[in-house]
């Protein structure tokens, strides 16, 4: 049979109350109730490093091998299987008891769906002798519950980039105290999508610290009782073992305490220094402390606290449901996903940067990572002093387009916006920006169009 056009994996169609043509009758939907379009999946039998195996087709499990296909209980399943190269196959789905029927031709085809039942982890594969030894096997997910509730119960881990204590001023140096709470949740990463996070104080990045050079900085570091990892802080504005973390290492209903001296001004990285590091680090777990010089930086009219990470997850970028850490890719360095604040859409939908024409702002812009460095950019706006490296002694630079920020490092930019738009914030490295990384900053007021408008130069501005 003829194959239709289905909408990307993993994504529900338009409402419609579809027929289940393969189903059991313990698994075929009521047919006295209406049901949601199915979410579809479309697997292509072909051959792969020698062996046996099913291809996803289209939408997030395109070009996976043997892809997982992750449901939540209650939603309808529709199975697409398309014969790639012409040797007899099915797909059967162990303990759901549904199967397609056997396609033999090449491009022959077949569809089955059924409702998700039982949540856990079945077992999908071809049933003709000796295939799904040769390769052919994969997993269907079952999340127990609705997605909705799913998604409804994350929380929002993203730091609200206005989240920025305010400038330090001329005052003697003193004893600064910080309580940092290393905590564990399920927040929302995307769309329909969350991650087991671990955060300082709730939200990613951790918050950010202020003190003057010359400043004791006291820190506390609690770990809540229900917490399944130790956790520590190092900071790199500290001198001494570990930036602290020799003292931080904390169990689950612990805390510790550790003082050091801000001795040189800066912008500065901290994050979780437990084994293993880069774990804890993608998890969520850095931001930034600002020590700032005697007499304080320029004053500016906003600013604003971006950080830059990644995600390393089994399931490809733009599935949905509860995503996994991968420690082979985080080992490897290929990321599913590149972050502002956490999360995708963290600085788009959810929590963009605001101001106005005329005003100056500041961005103290960082990379958690723990592997990638920044091209950090902001579409059509030129920075008029960067900070490299987050050294606030040294004599900025002046009119920058791109600034390079490795992991662990810093930067501030500061620049004047002189006319209203929205200004989107990338890393010029531009293909993360289909991974999940973008920002804007929204700017209101007059577009002047003396400085930029549509048309050619002899028809001028409108204003």
């Amino acid at each position: 049979m003829a194959t239709e056009a289905t909408p990307a994996a993993g994504e529900q169609a338009a409402p419609t109350t579809p027929a289940a043509p393969a189903a059991t009758a313990a698994n075929a939907p009521d047919p006295g109730v209406s049901y949601h379009a199915p979410l579809t999946y479309t697997l292509k039998t072909g051959i792969a490093g020698g062996r046996m195996v099913y291809i996803g087709v289209g939408g997030t499990i395109d070009g996976q091998i043997n892809p997982t296909i992750t449901v939540y209980e209650g939603e309808l399943v529709q199975m697409n299987l398309i014969n790639g190269e012409g040797a007899e196959h099915d797909l059967f789905v162990d303990q759901y008891n549904v199967r397609s029927s056997k396609v033999i031709g090449k491009n022959a085809s077949s569809t089955f769906s059924f409702l998700a039942t039982k949540p856990g982890e079945f077992a999908y594969f071809c049933t003709i002798p000796g295939h799904r030894q040769a390769g052919m096997e994969g997993l269907v997910r079952v999340v127990a519950g609705s997605r909705a509730a799913a998604e409804s119960d994350a929380a929002d881990i993203v730091r609200d980039p206005g989240d920025v204590p305010g400038p330090i001023g001329p005052r003697q140096p003193e004893v600064v105290k910080v309580e940092l709470d290393t905590i564990e949740l399920q927040g929302k990463l995307d769309n329909g999508a969350t991650y087991e996070y671990w955060t300082f104080n709730g939200k990613v990045p951790g918050p950010l610290i202020r003190v003057r050079v010359g400043d004791t900085v006291e820190v506390k570091l609690k770990n809540p009782e229900g917490s399944v990892m130790m956790h520590s802080v190092d900071f790199h504005a500290a001198t001494g073992p570990g930036g602290g973390a020799h003292a931080t290492q904390t169990e689950p209903g612990a805390e510790n305490t550790v003082t050091f001296k801000a001795m040189k001004p800066g912008v500065f990285v901290y994050h979780c220094a437990t084994p293993s590091v880069a774990h804890h680090i993608t998890n969520g777990m850095y931001g930034m402390i600002v020590v700032e010089p005697e007499g304080g930086l320029p004053q500016v009219d906003r600013e604003f606290y971006v950080m830059q990470g990644e995600l390393y997850t089994v399931e490809s970028f733009g599935t949905r449901g509860a995503m996994e850490m991968d420690y082979d890719k985080l080992i490897s360095e290929r990321p599913e996903y590149f972050l502002f604040n956490g999360a995708v859409e963290a600085l788009t939908k959810r929590h963009p940067l605001y101001a106005n024409a005329g005003e100056t702002v500041r961005i103290f812009f960082g990379v958690g990572g723990p592997n990638f460095t920044s091209s950090f950019h902001v579409i059509g706006e030129i920075f008029d002093n960067v900070y490299t490296f987050g050294s606030v002694t040294s004599p900025p630079i002046t009119n920058v387009q791109t600034i390079t920020v490795p992991p662990g490092g810093s930067t501030v930019v500061d620049f004047k916006l002189d006319r209203a738009g929205t200004f989107v914030l990338v890393d010029h490295a531009l293909s993360r920006a289909e991974r999940g990384l973008a920002g804007y900053l929204i700017v209101e007021g007059p577009e002047n169009d003396a400085i930029m408008h549509t048309g050619t130069a002899d028809q001028g501005p409108k204003n």
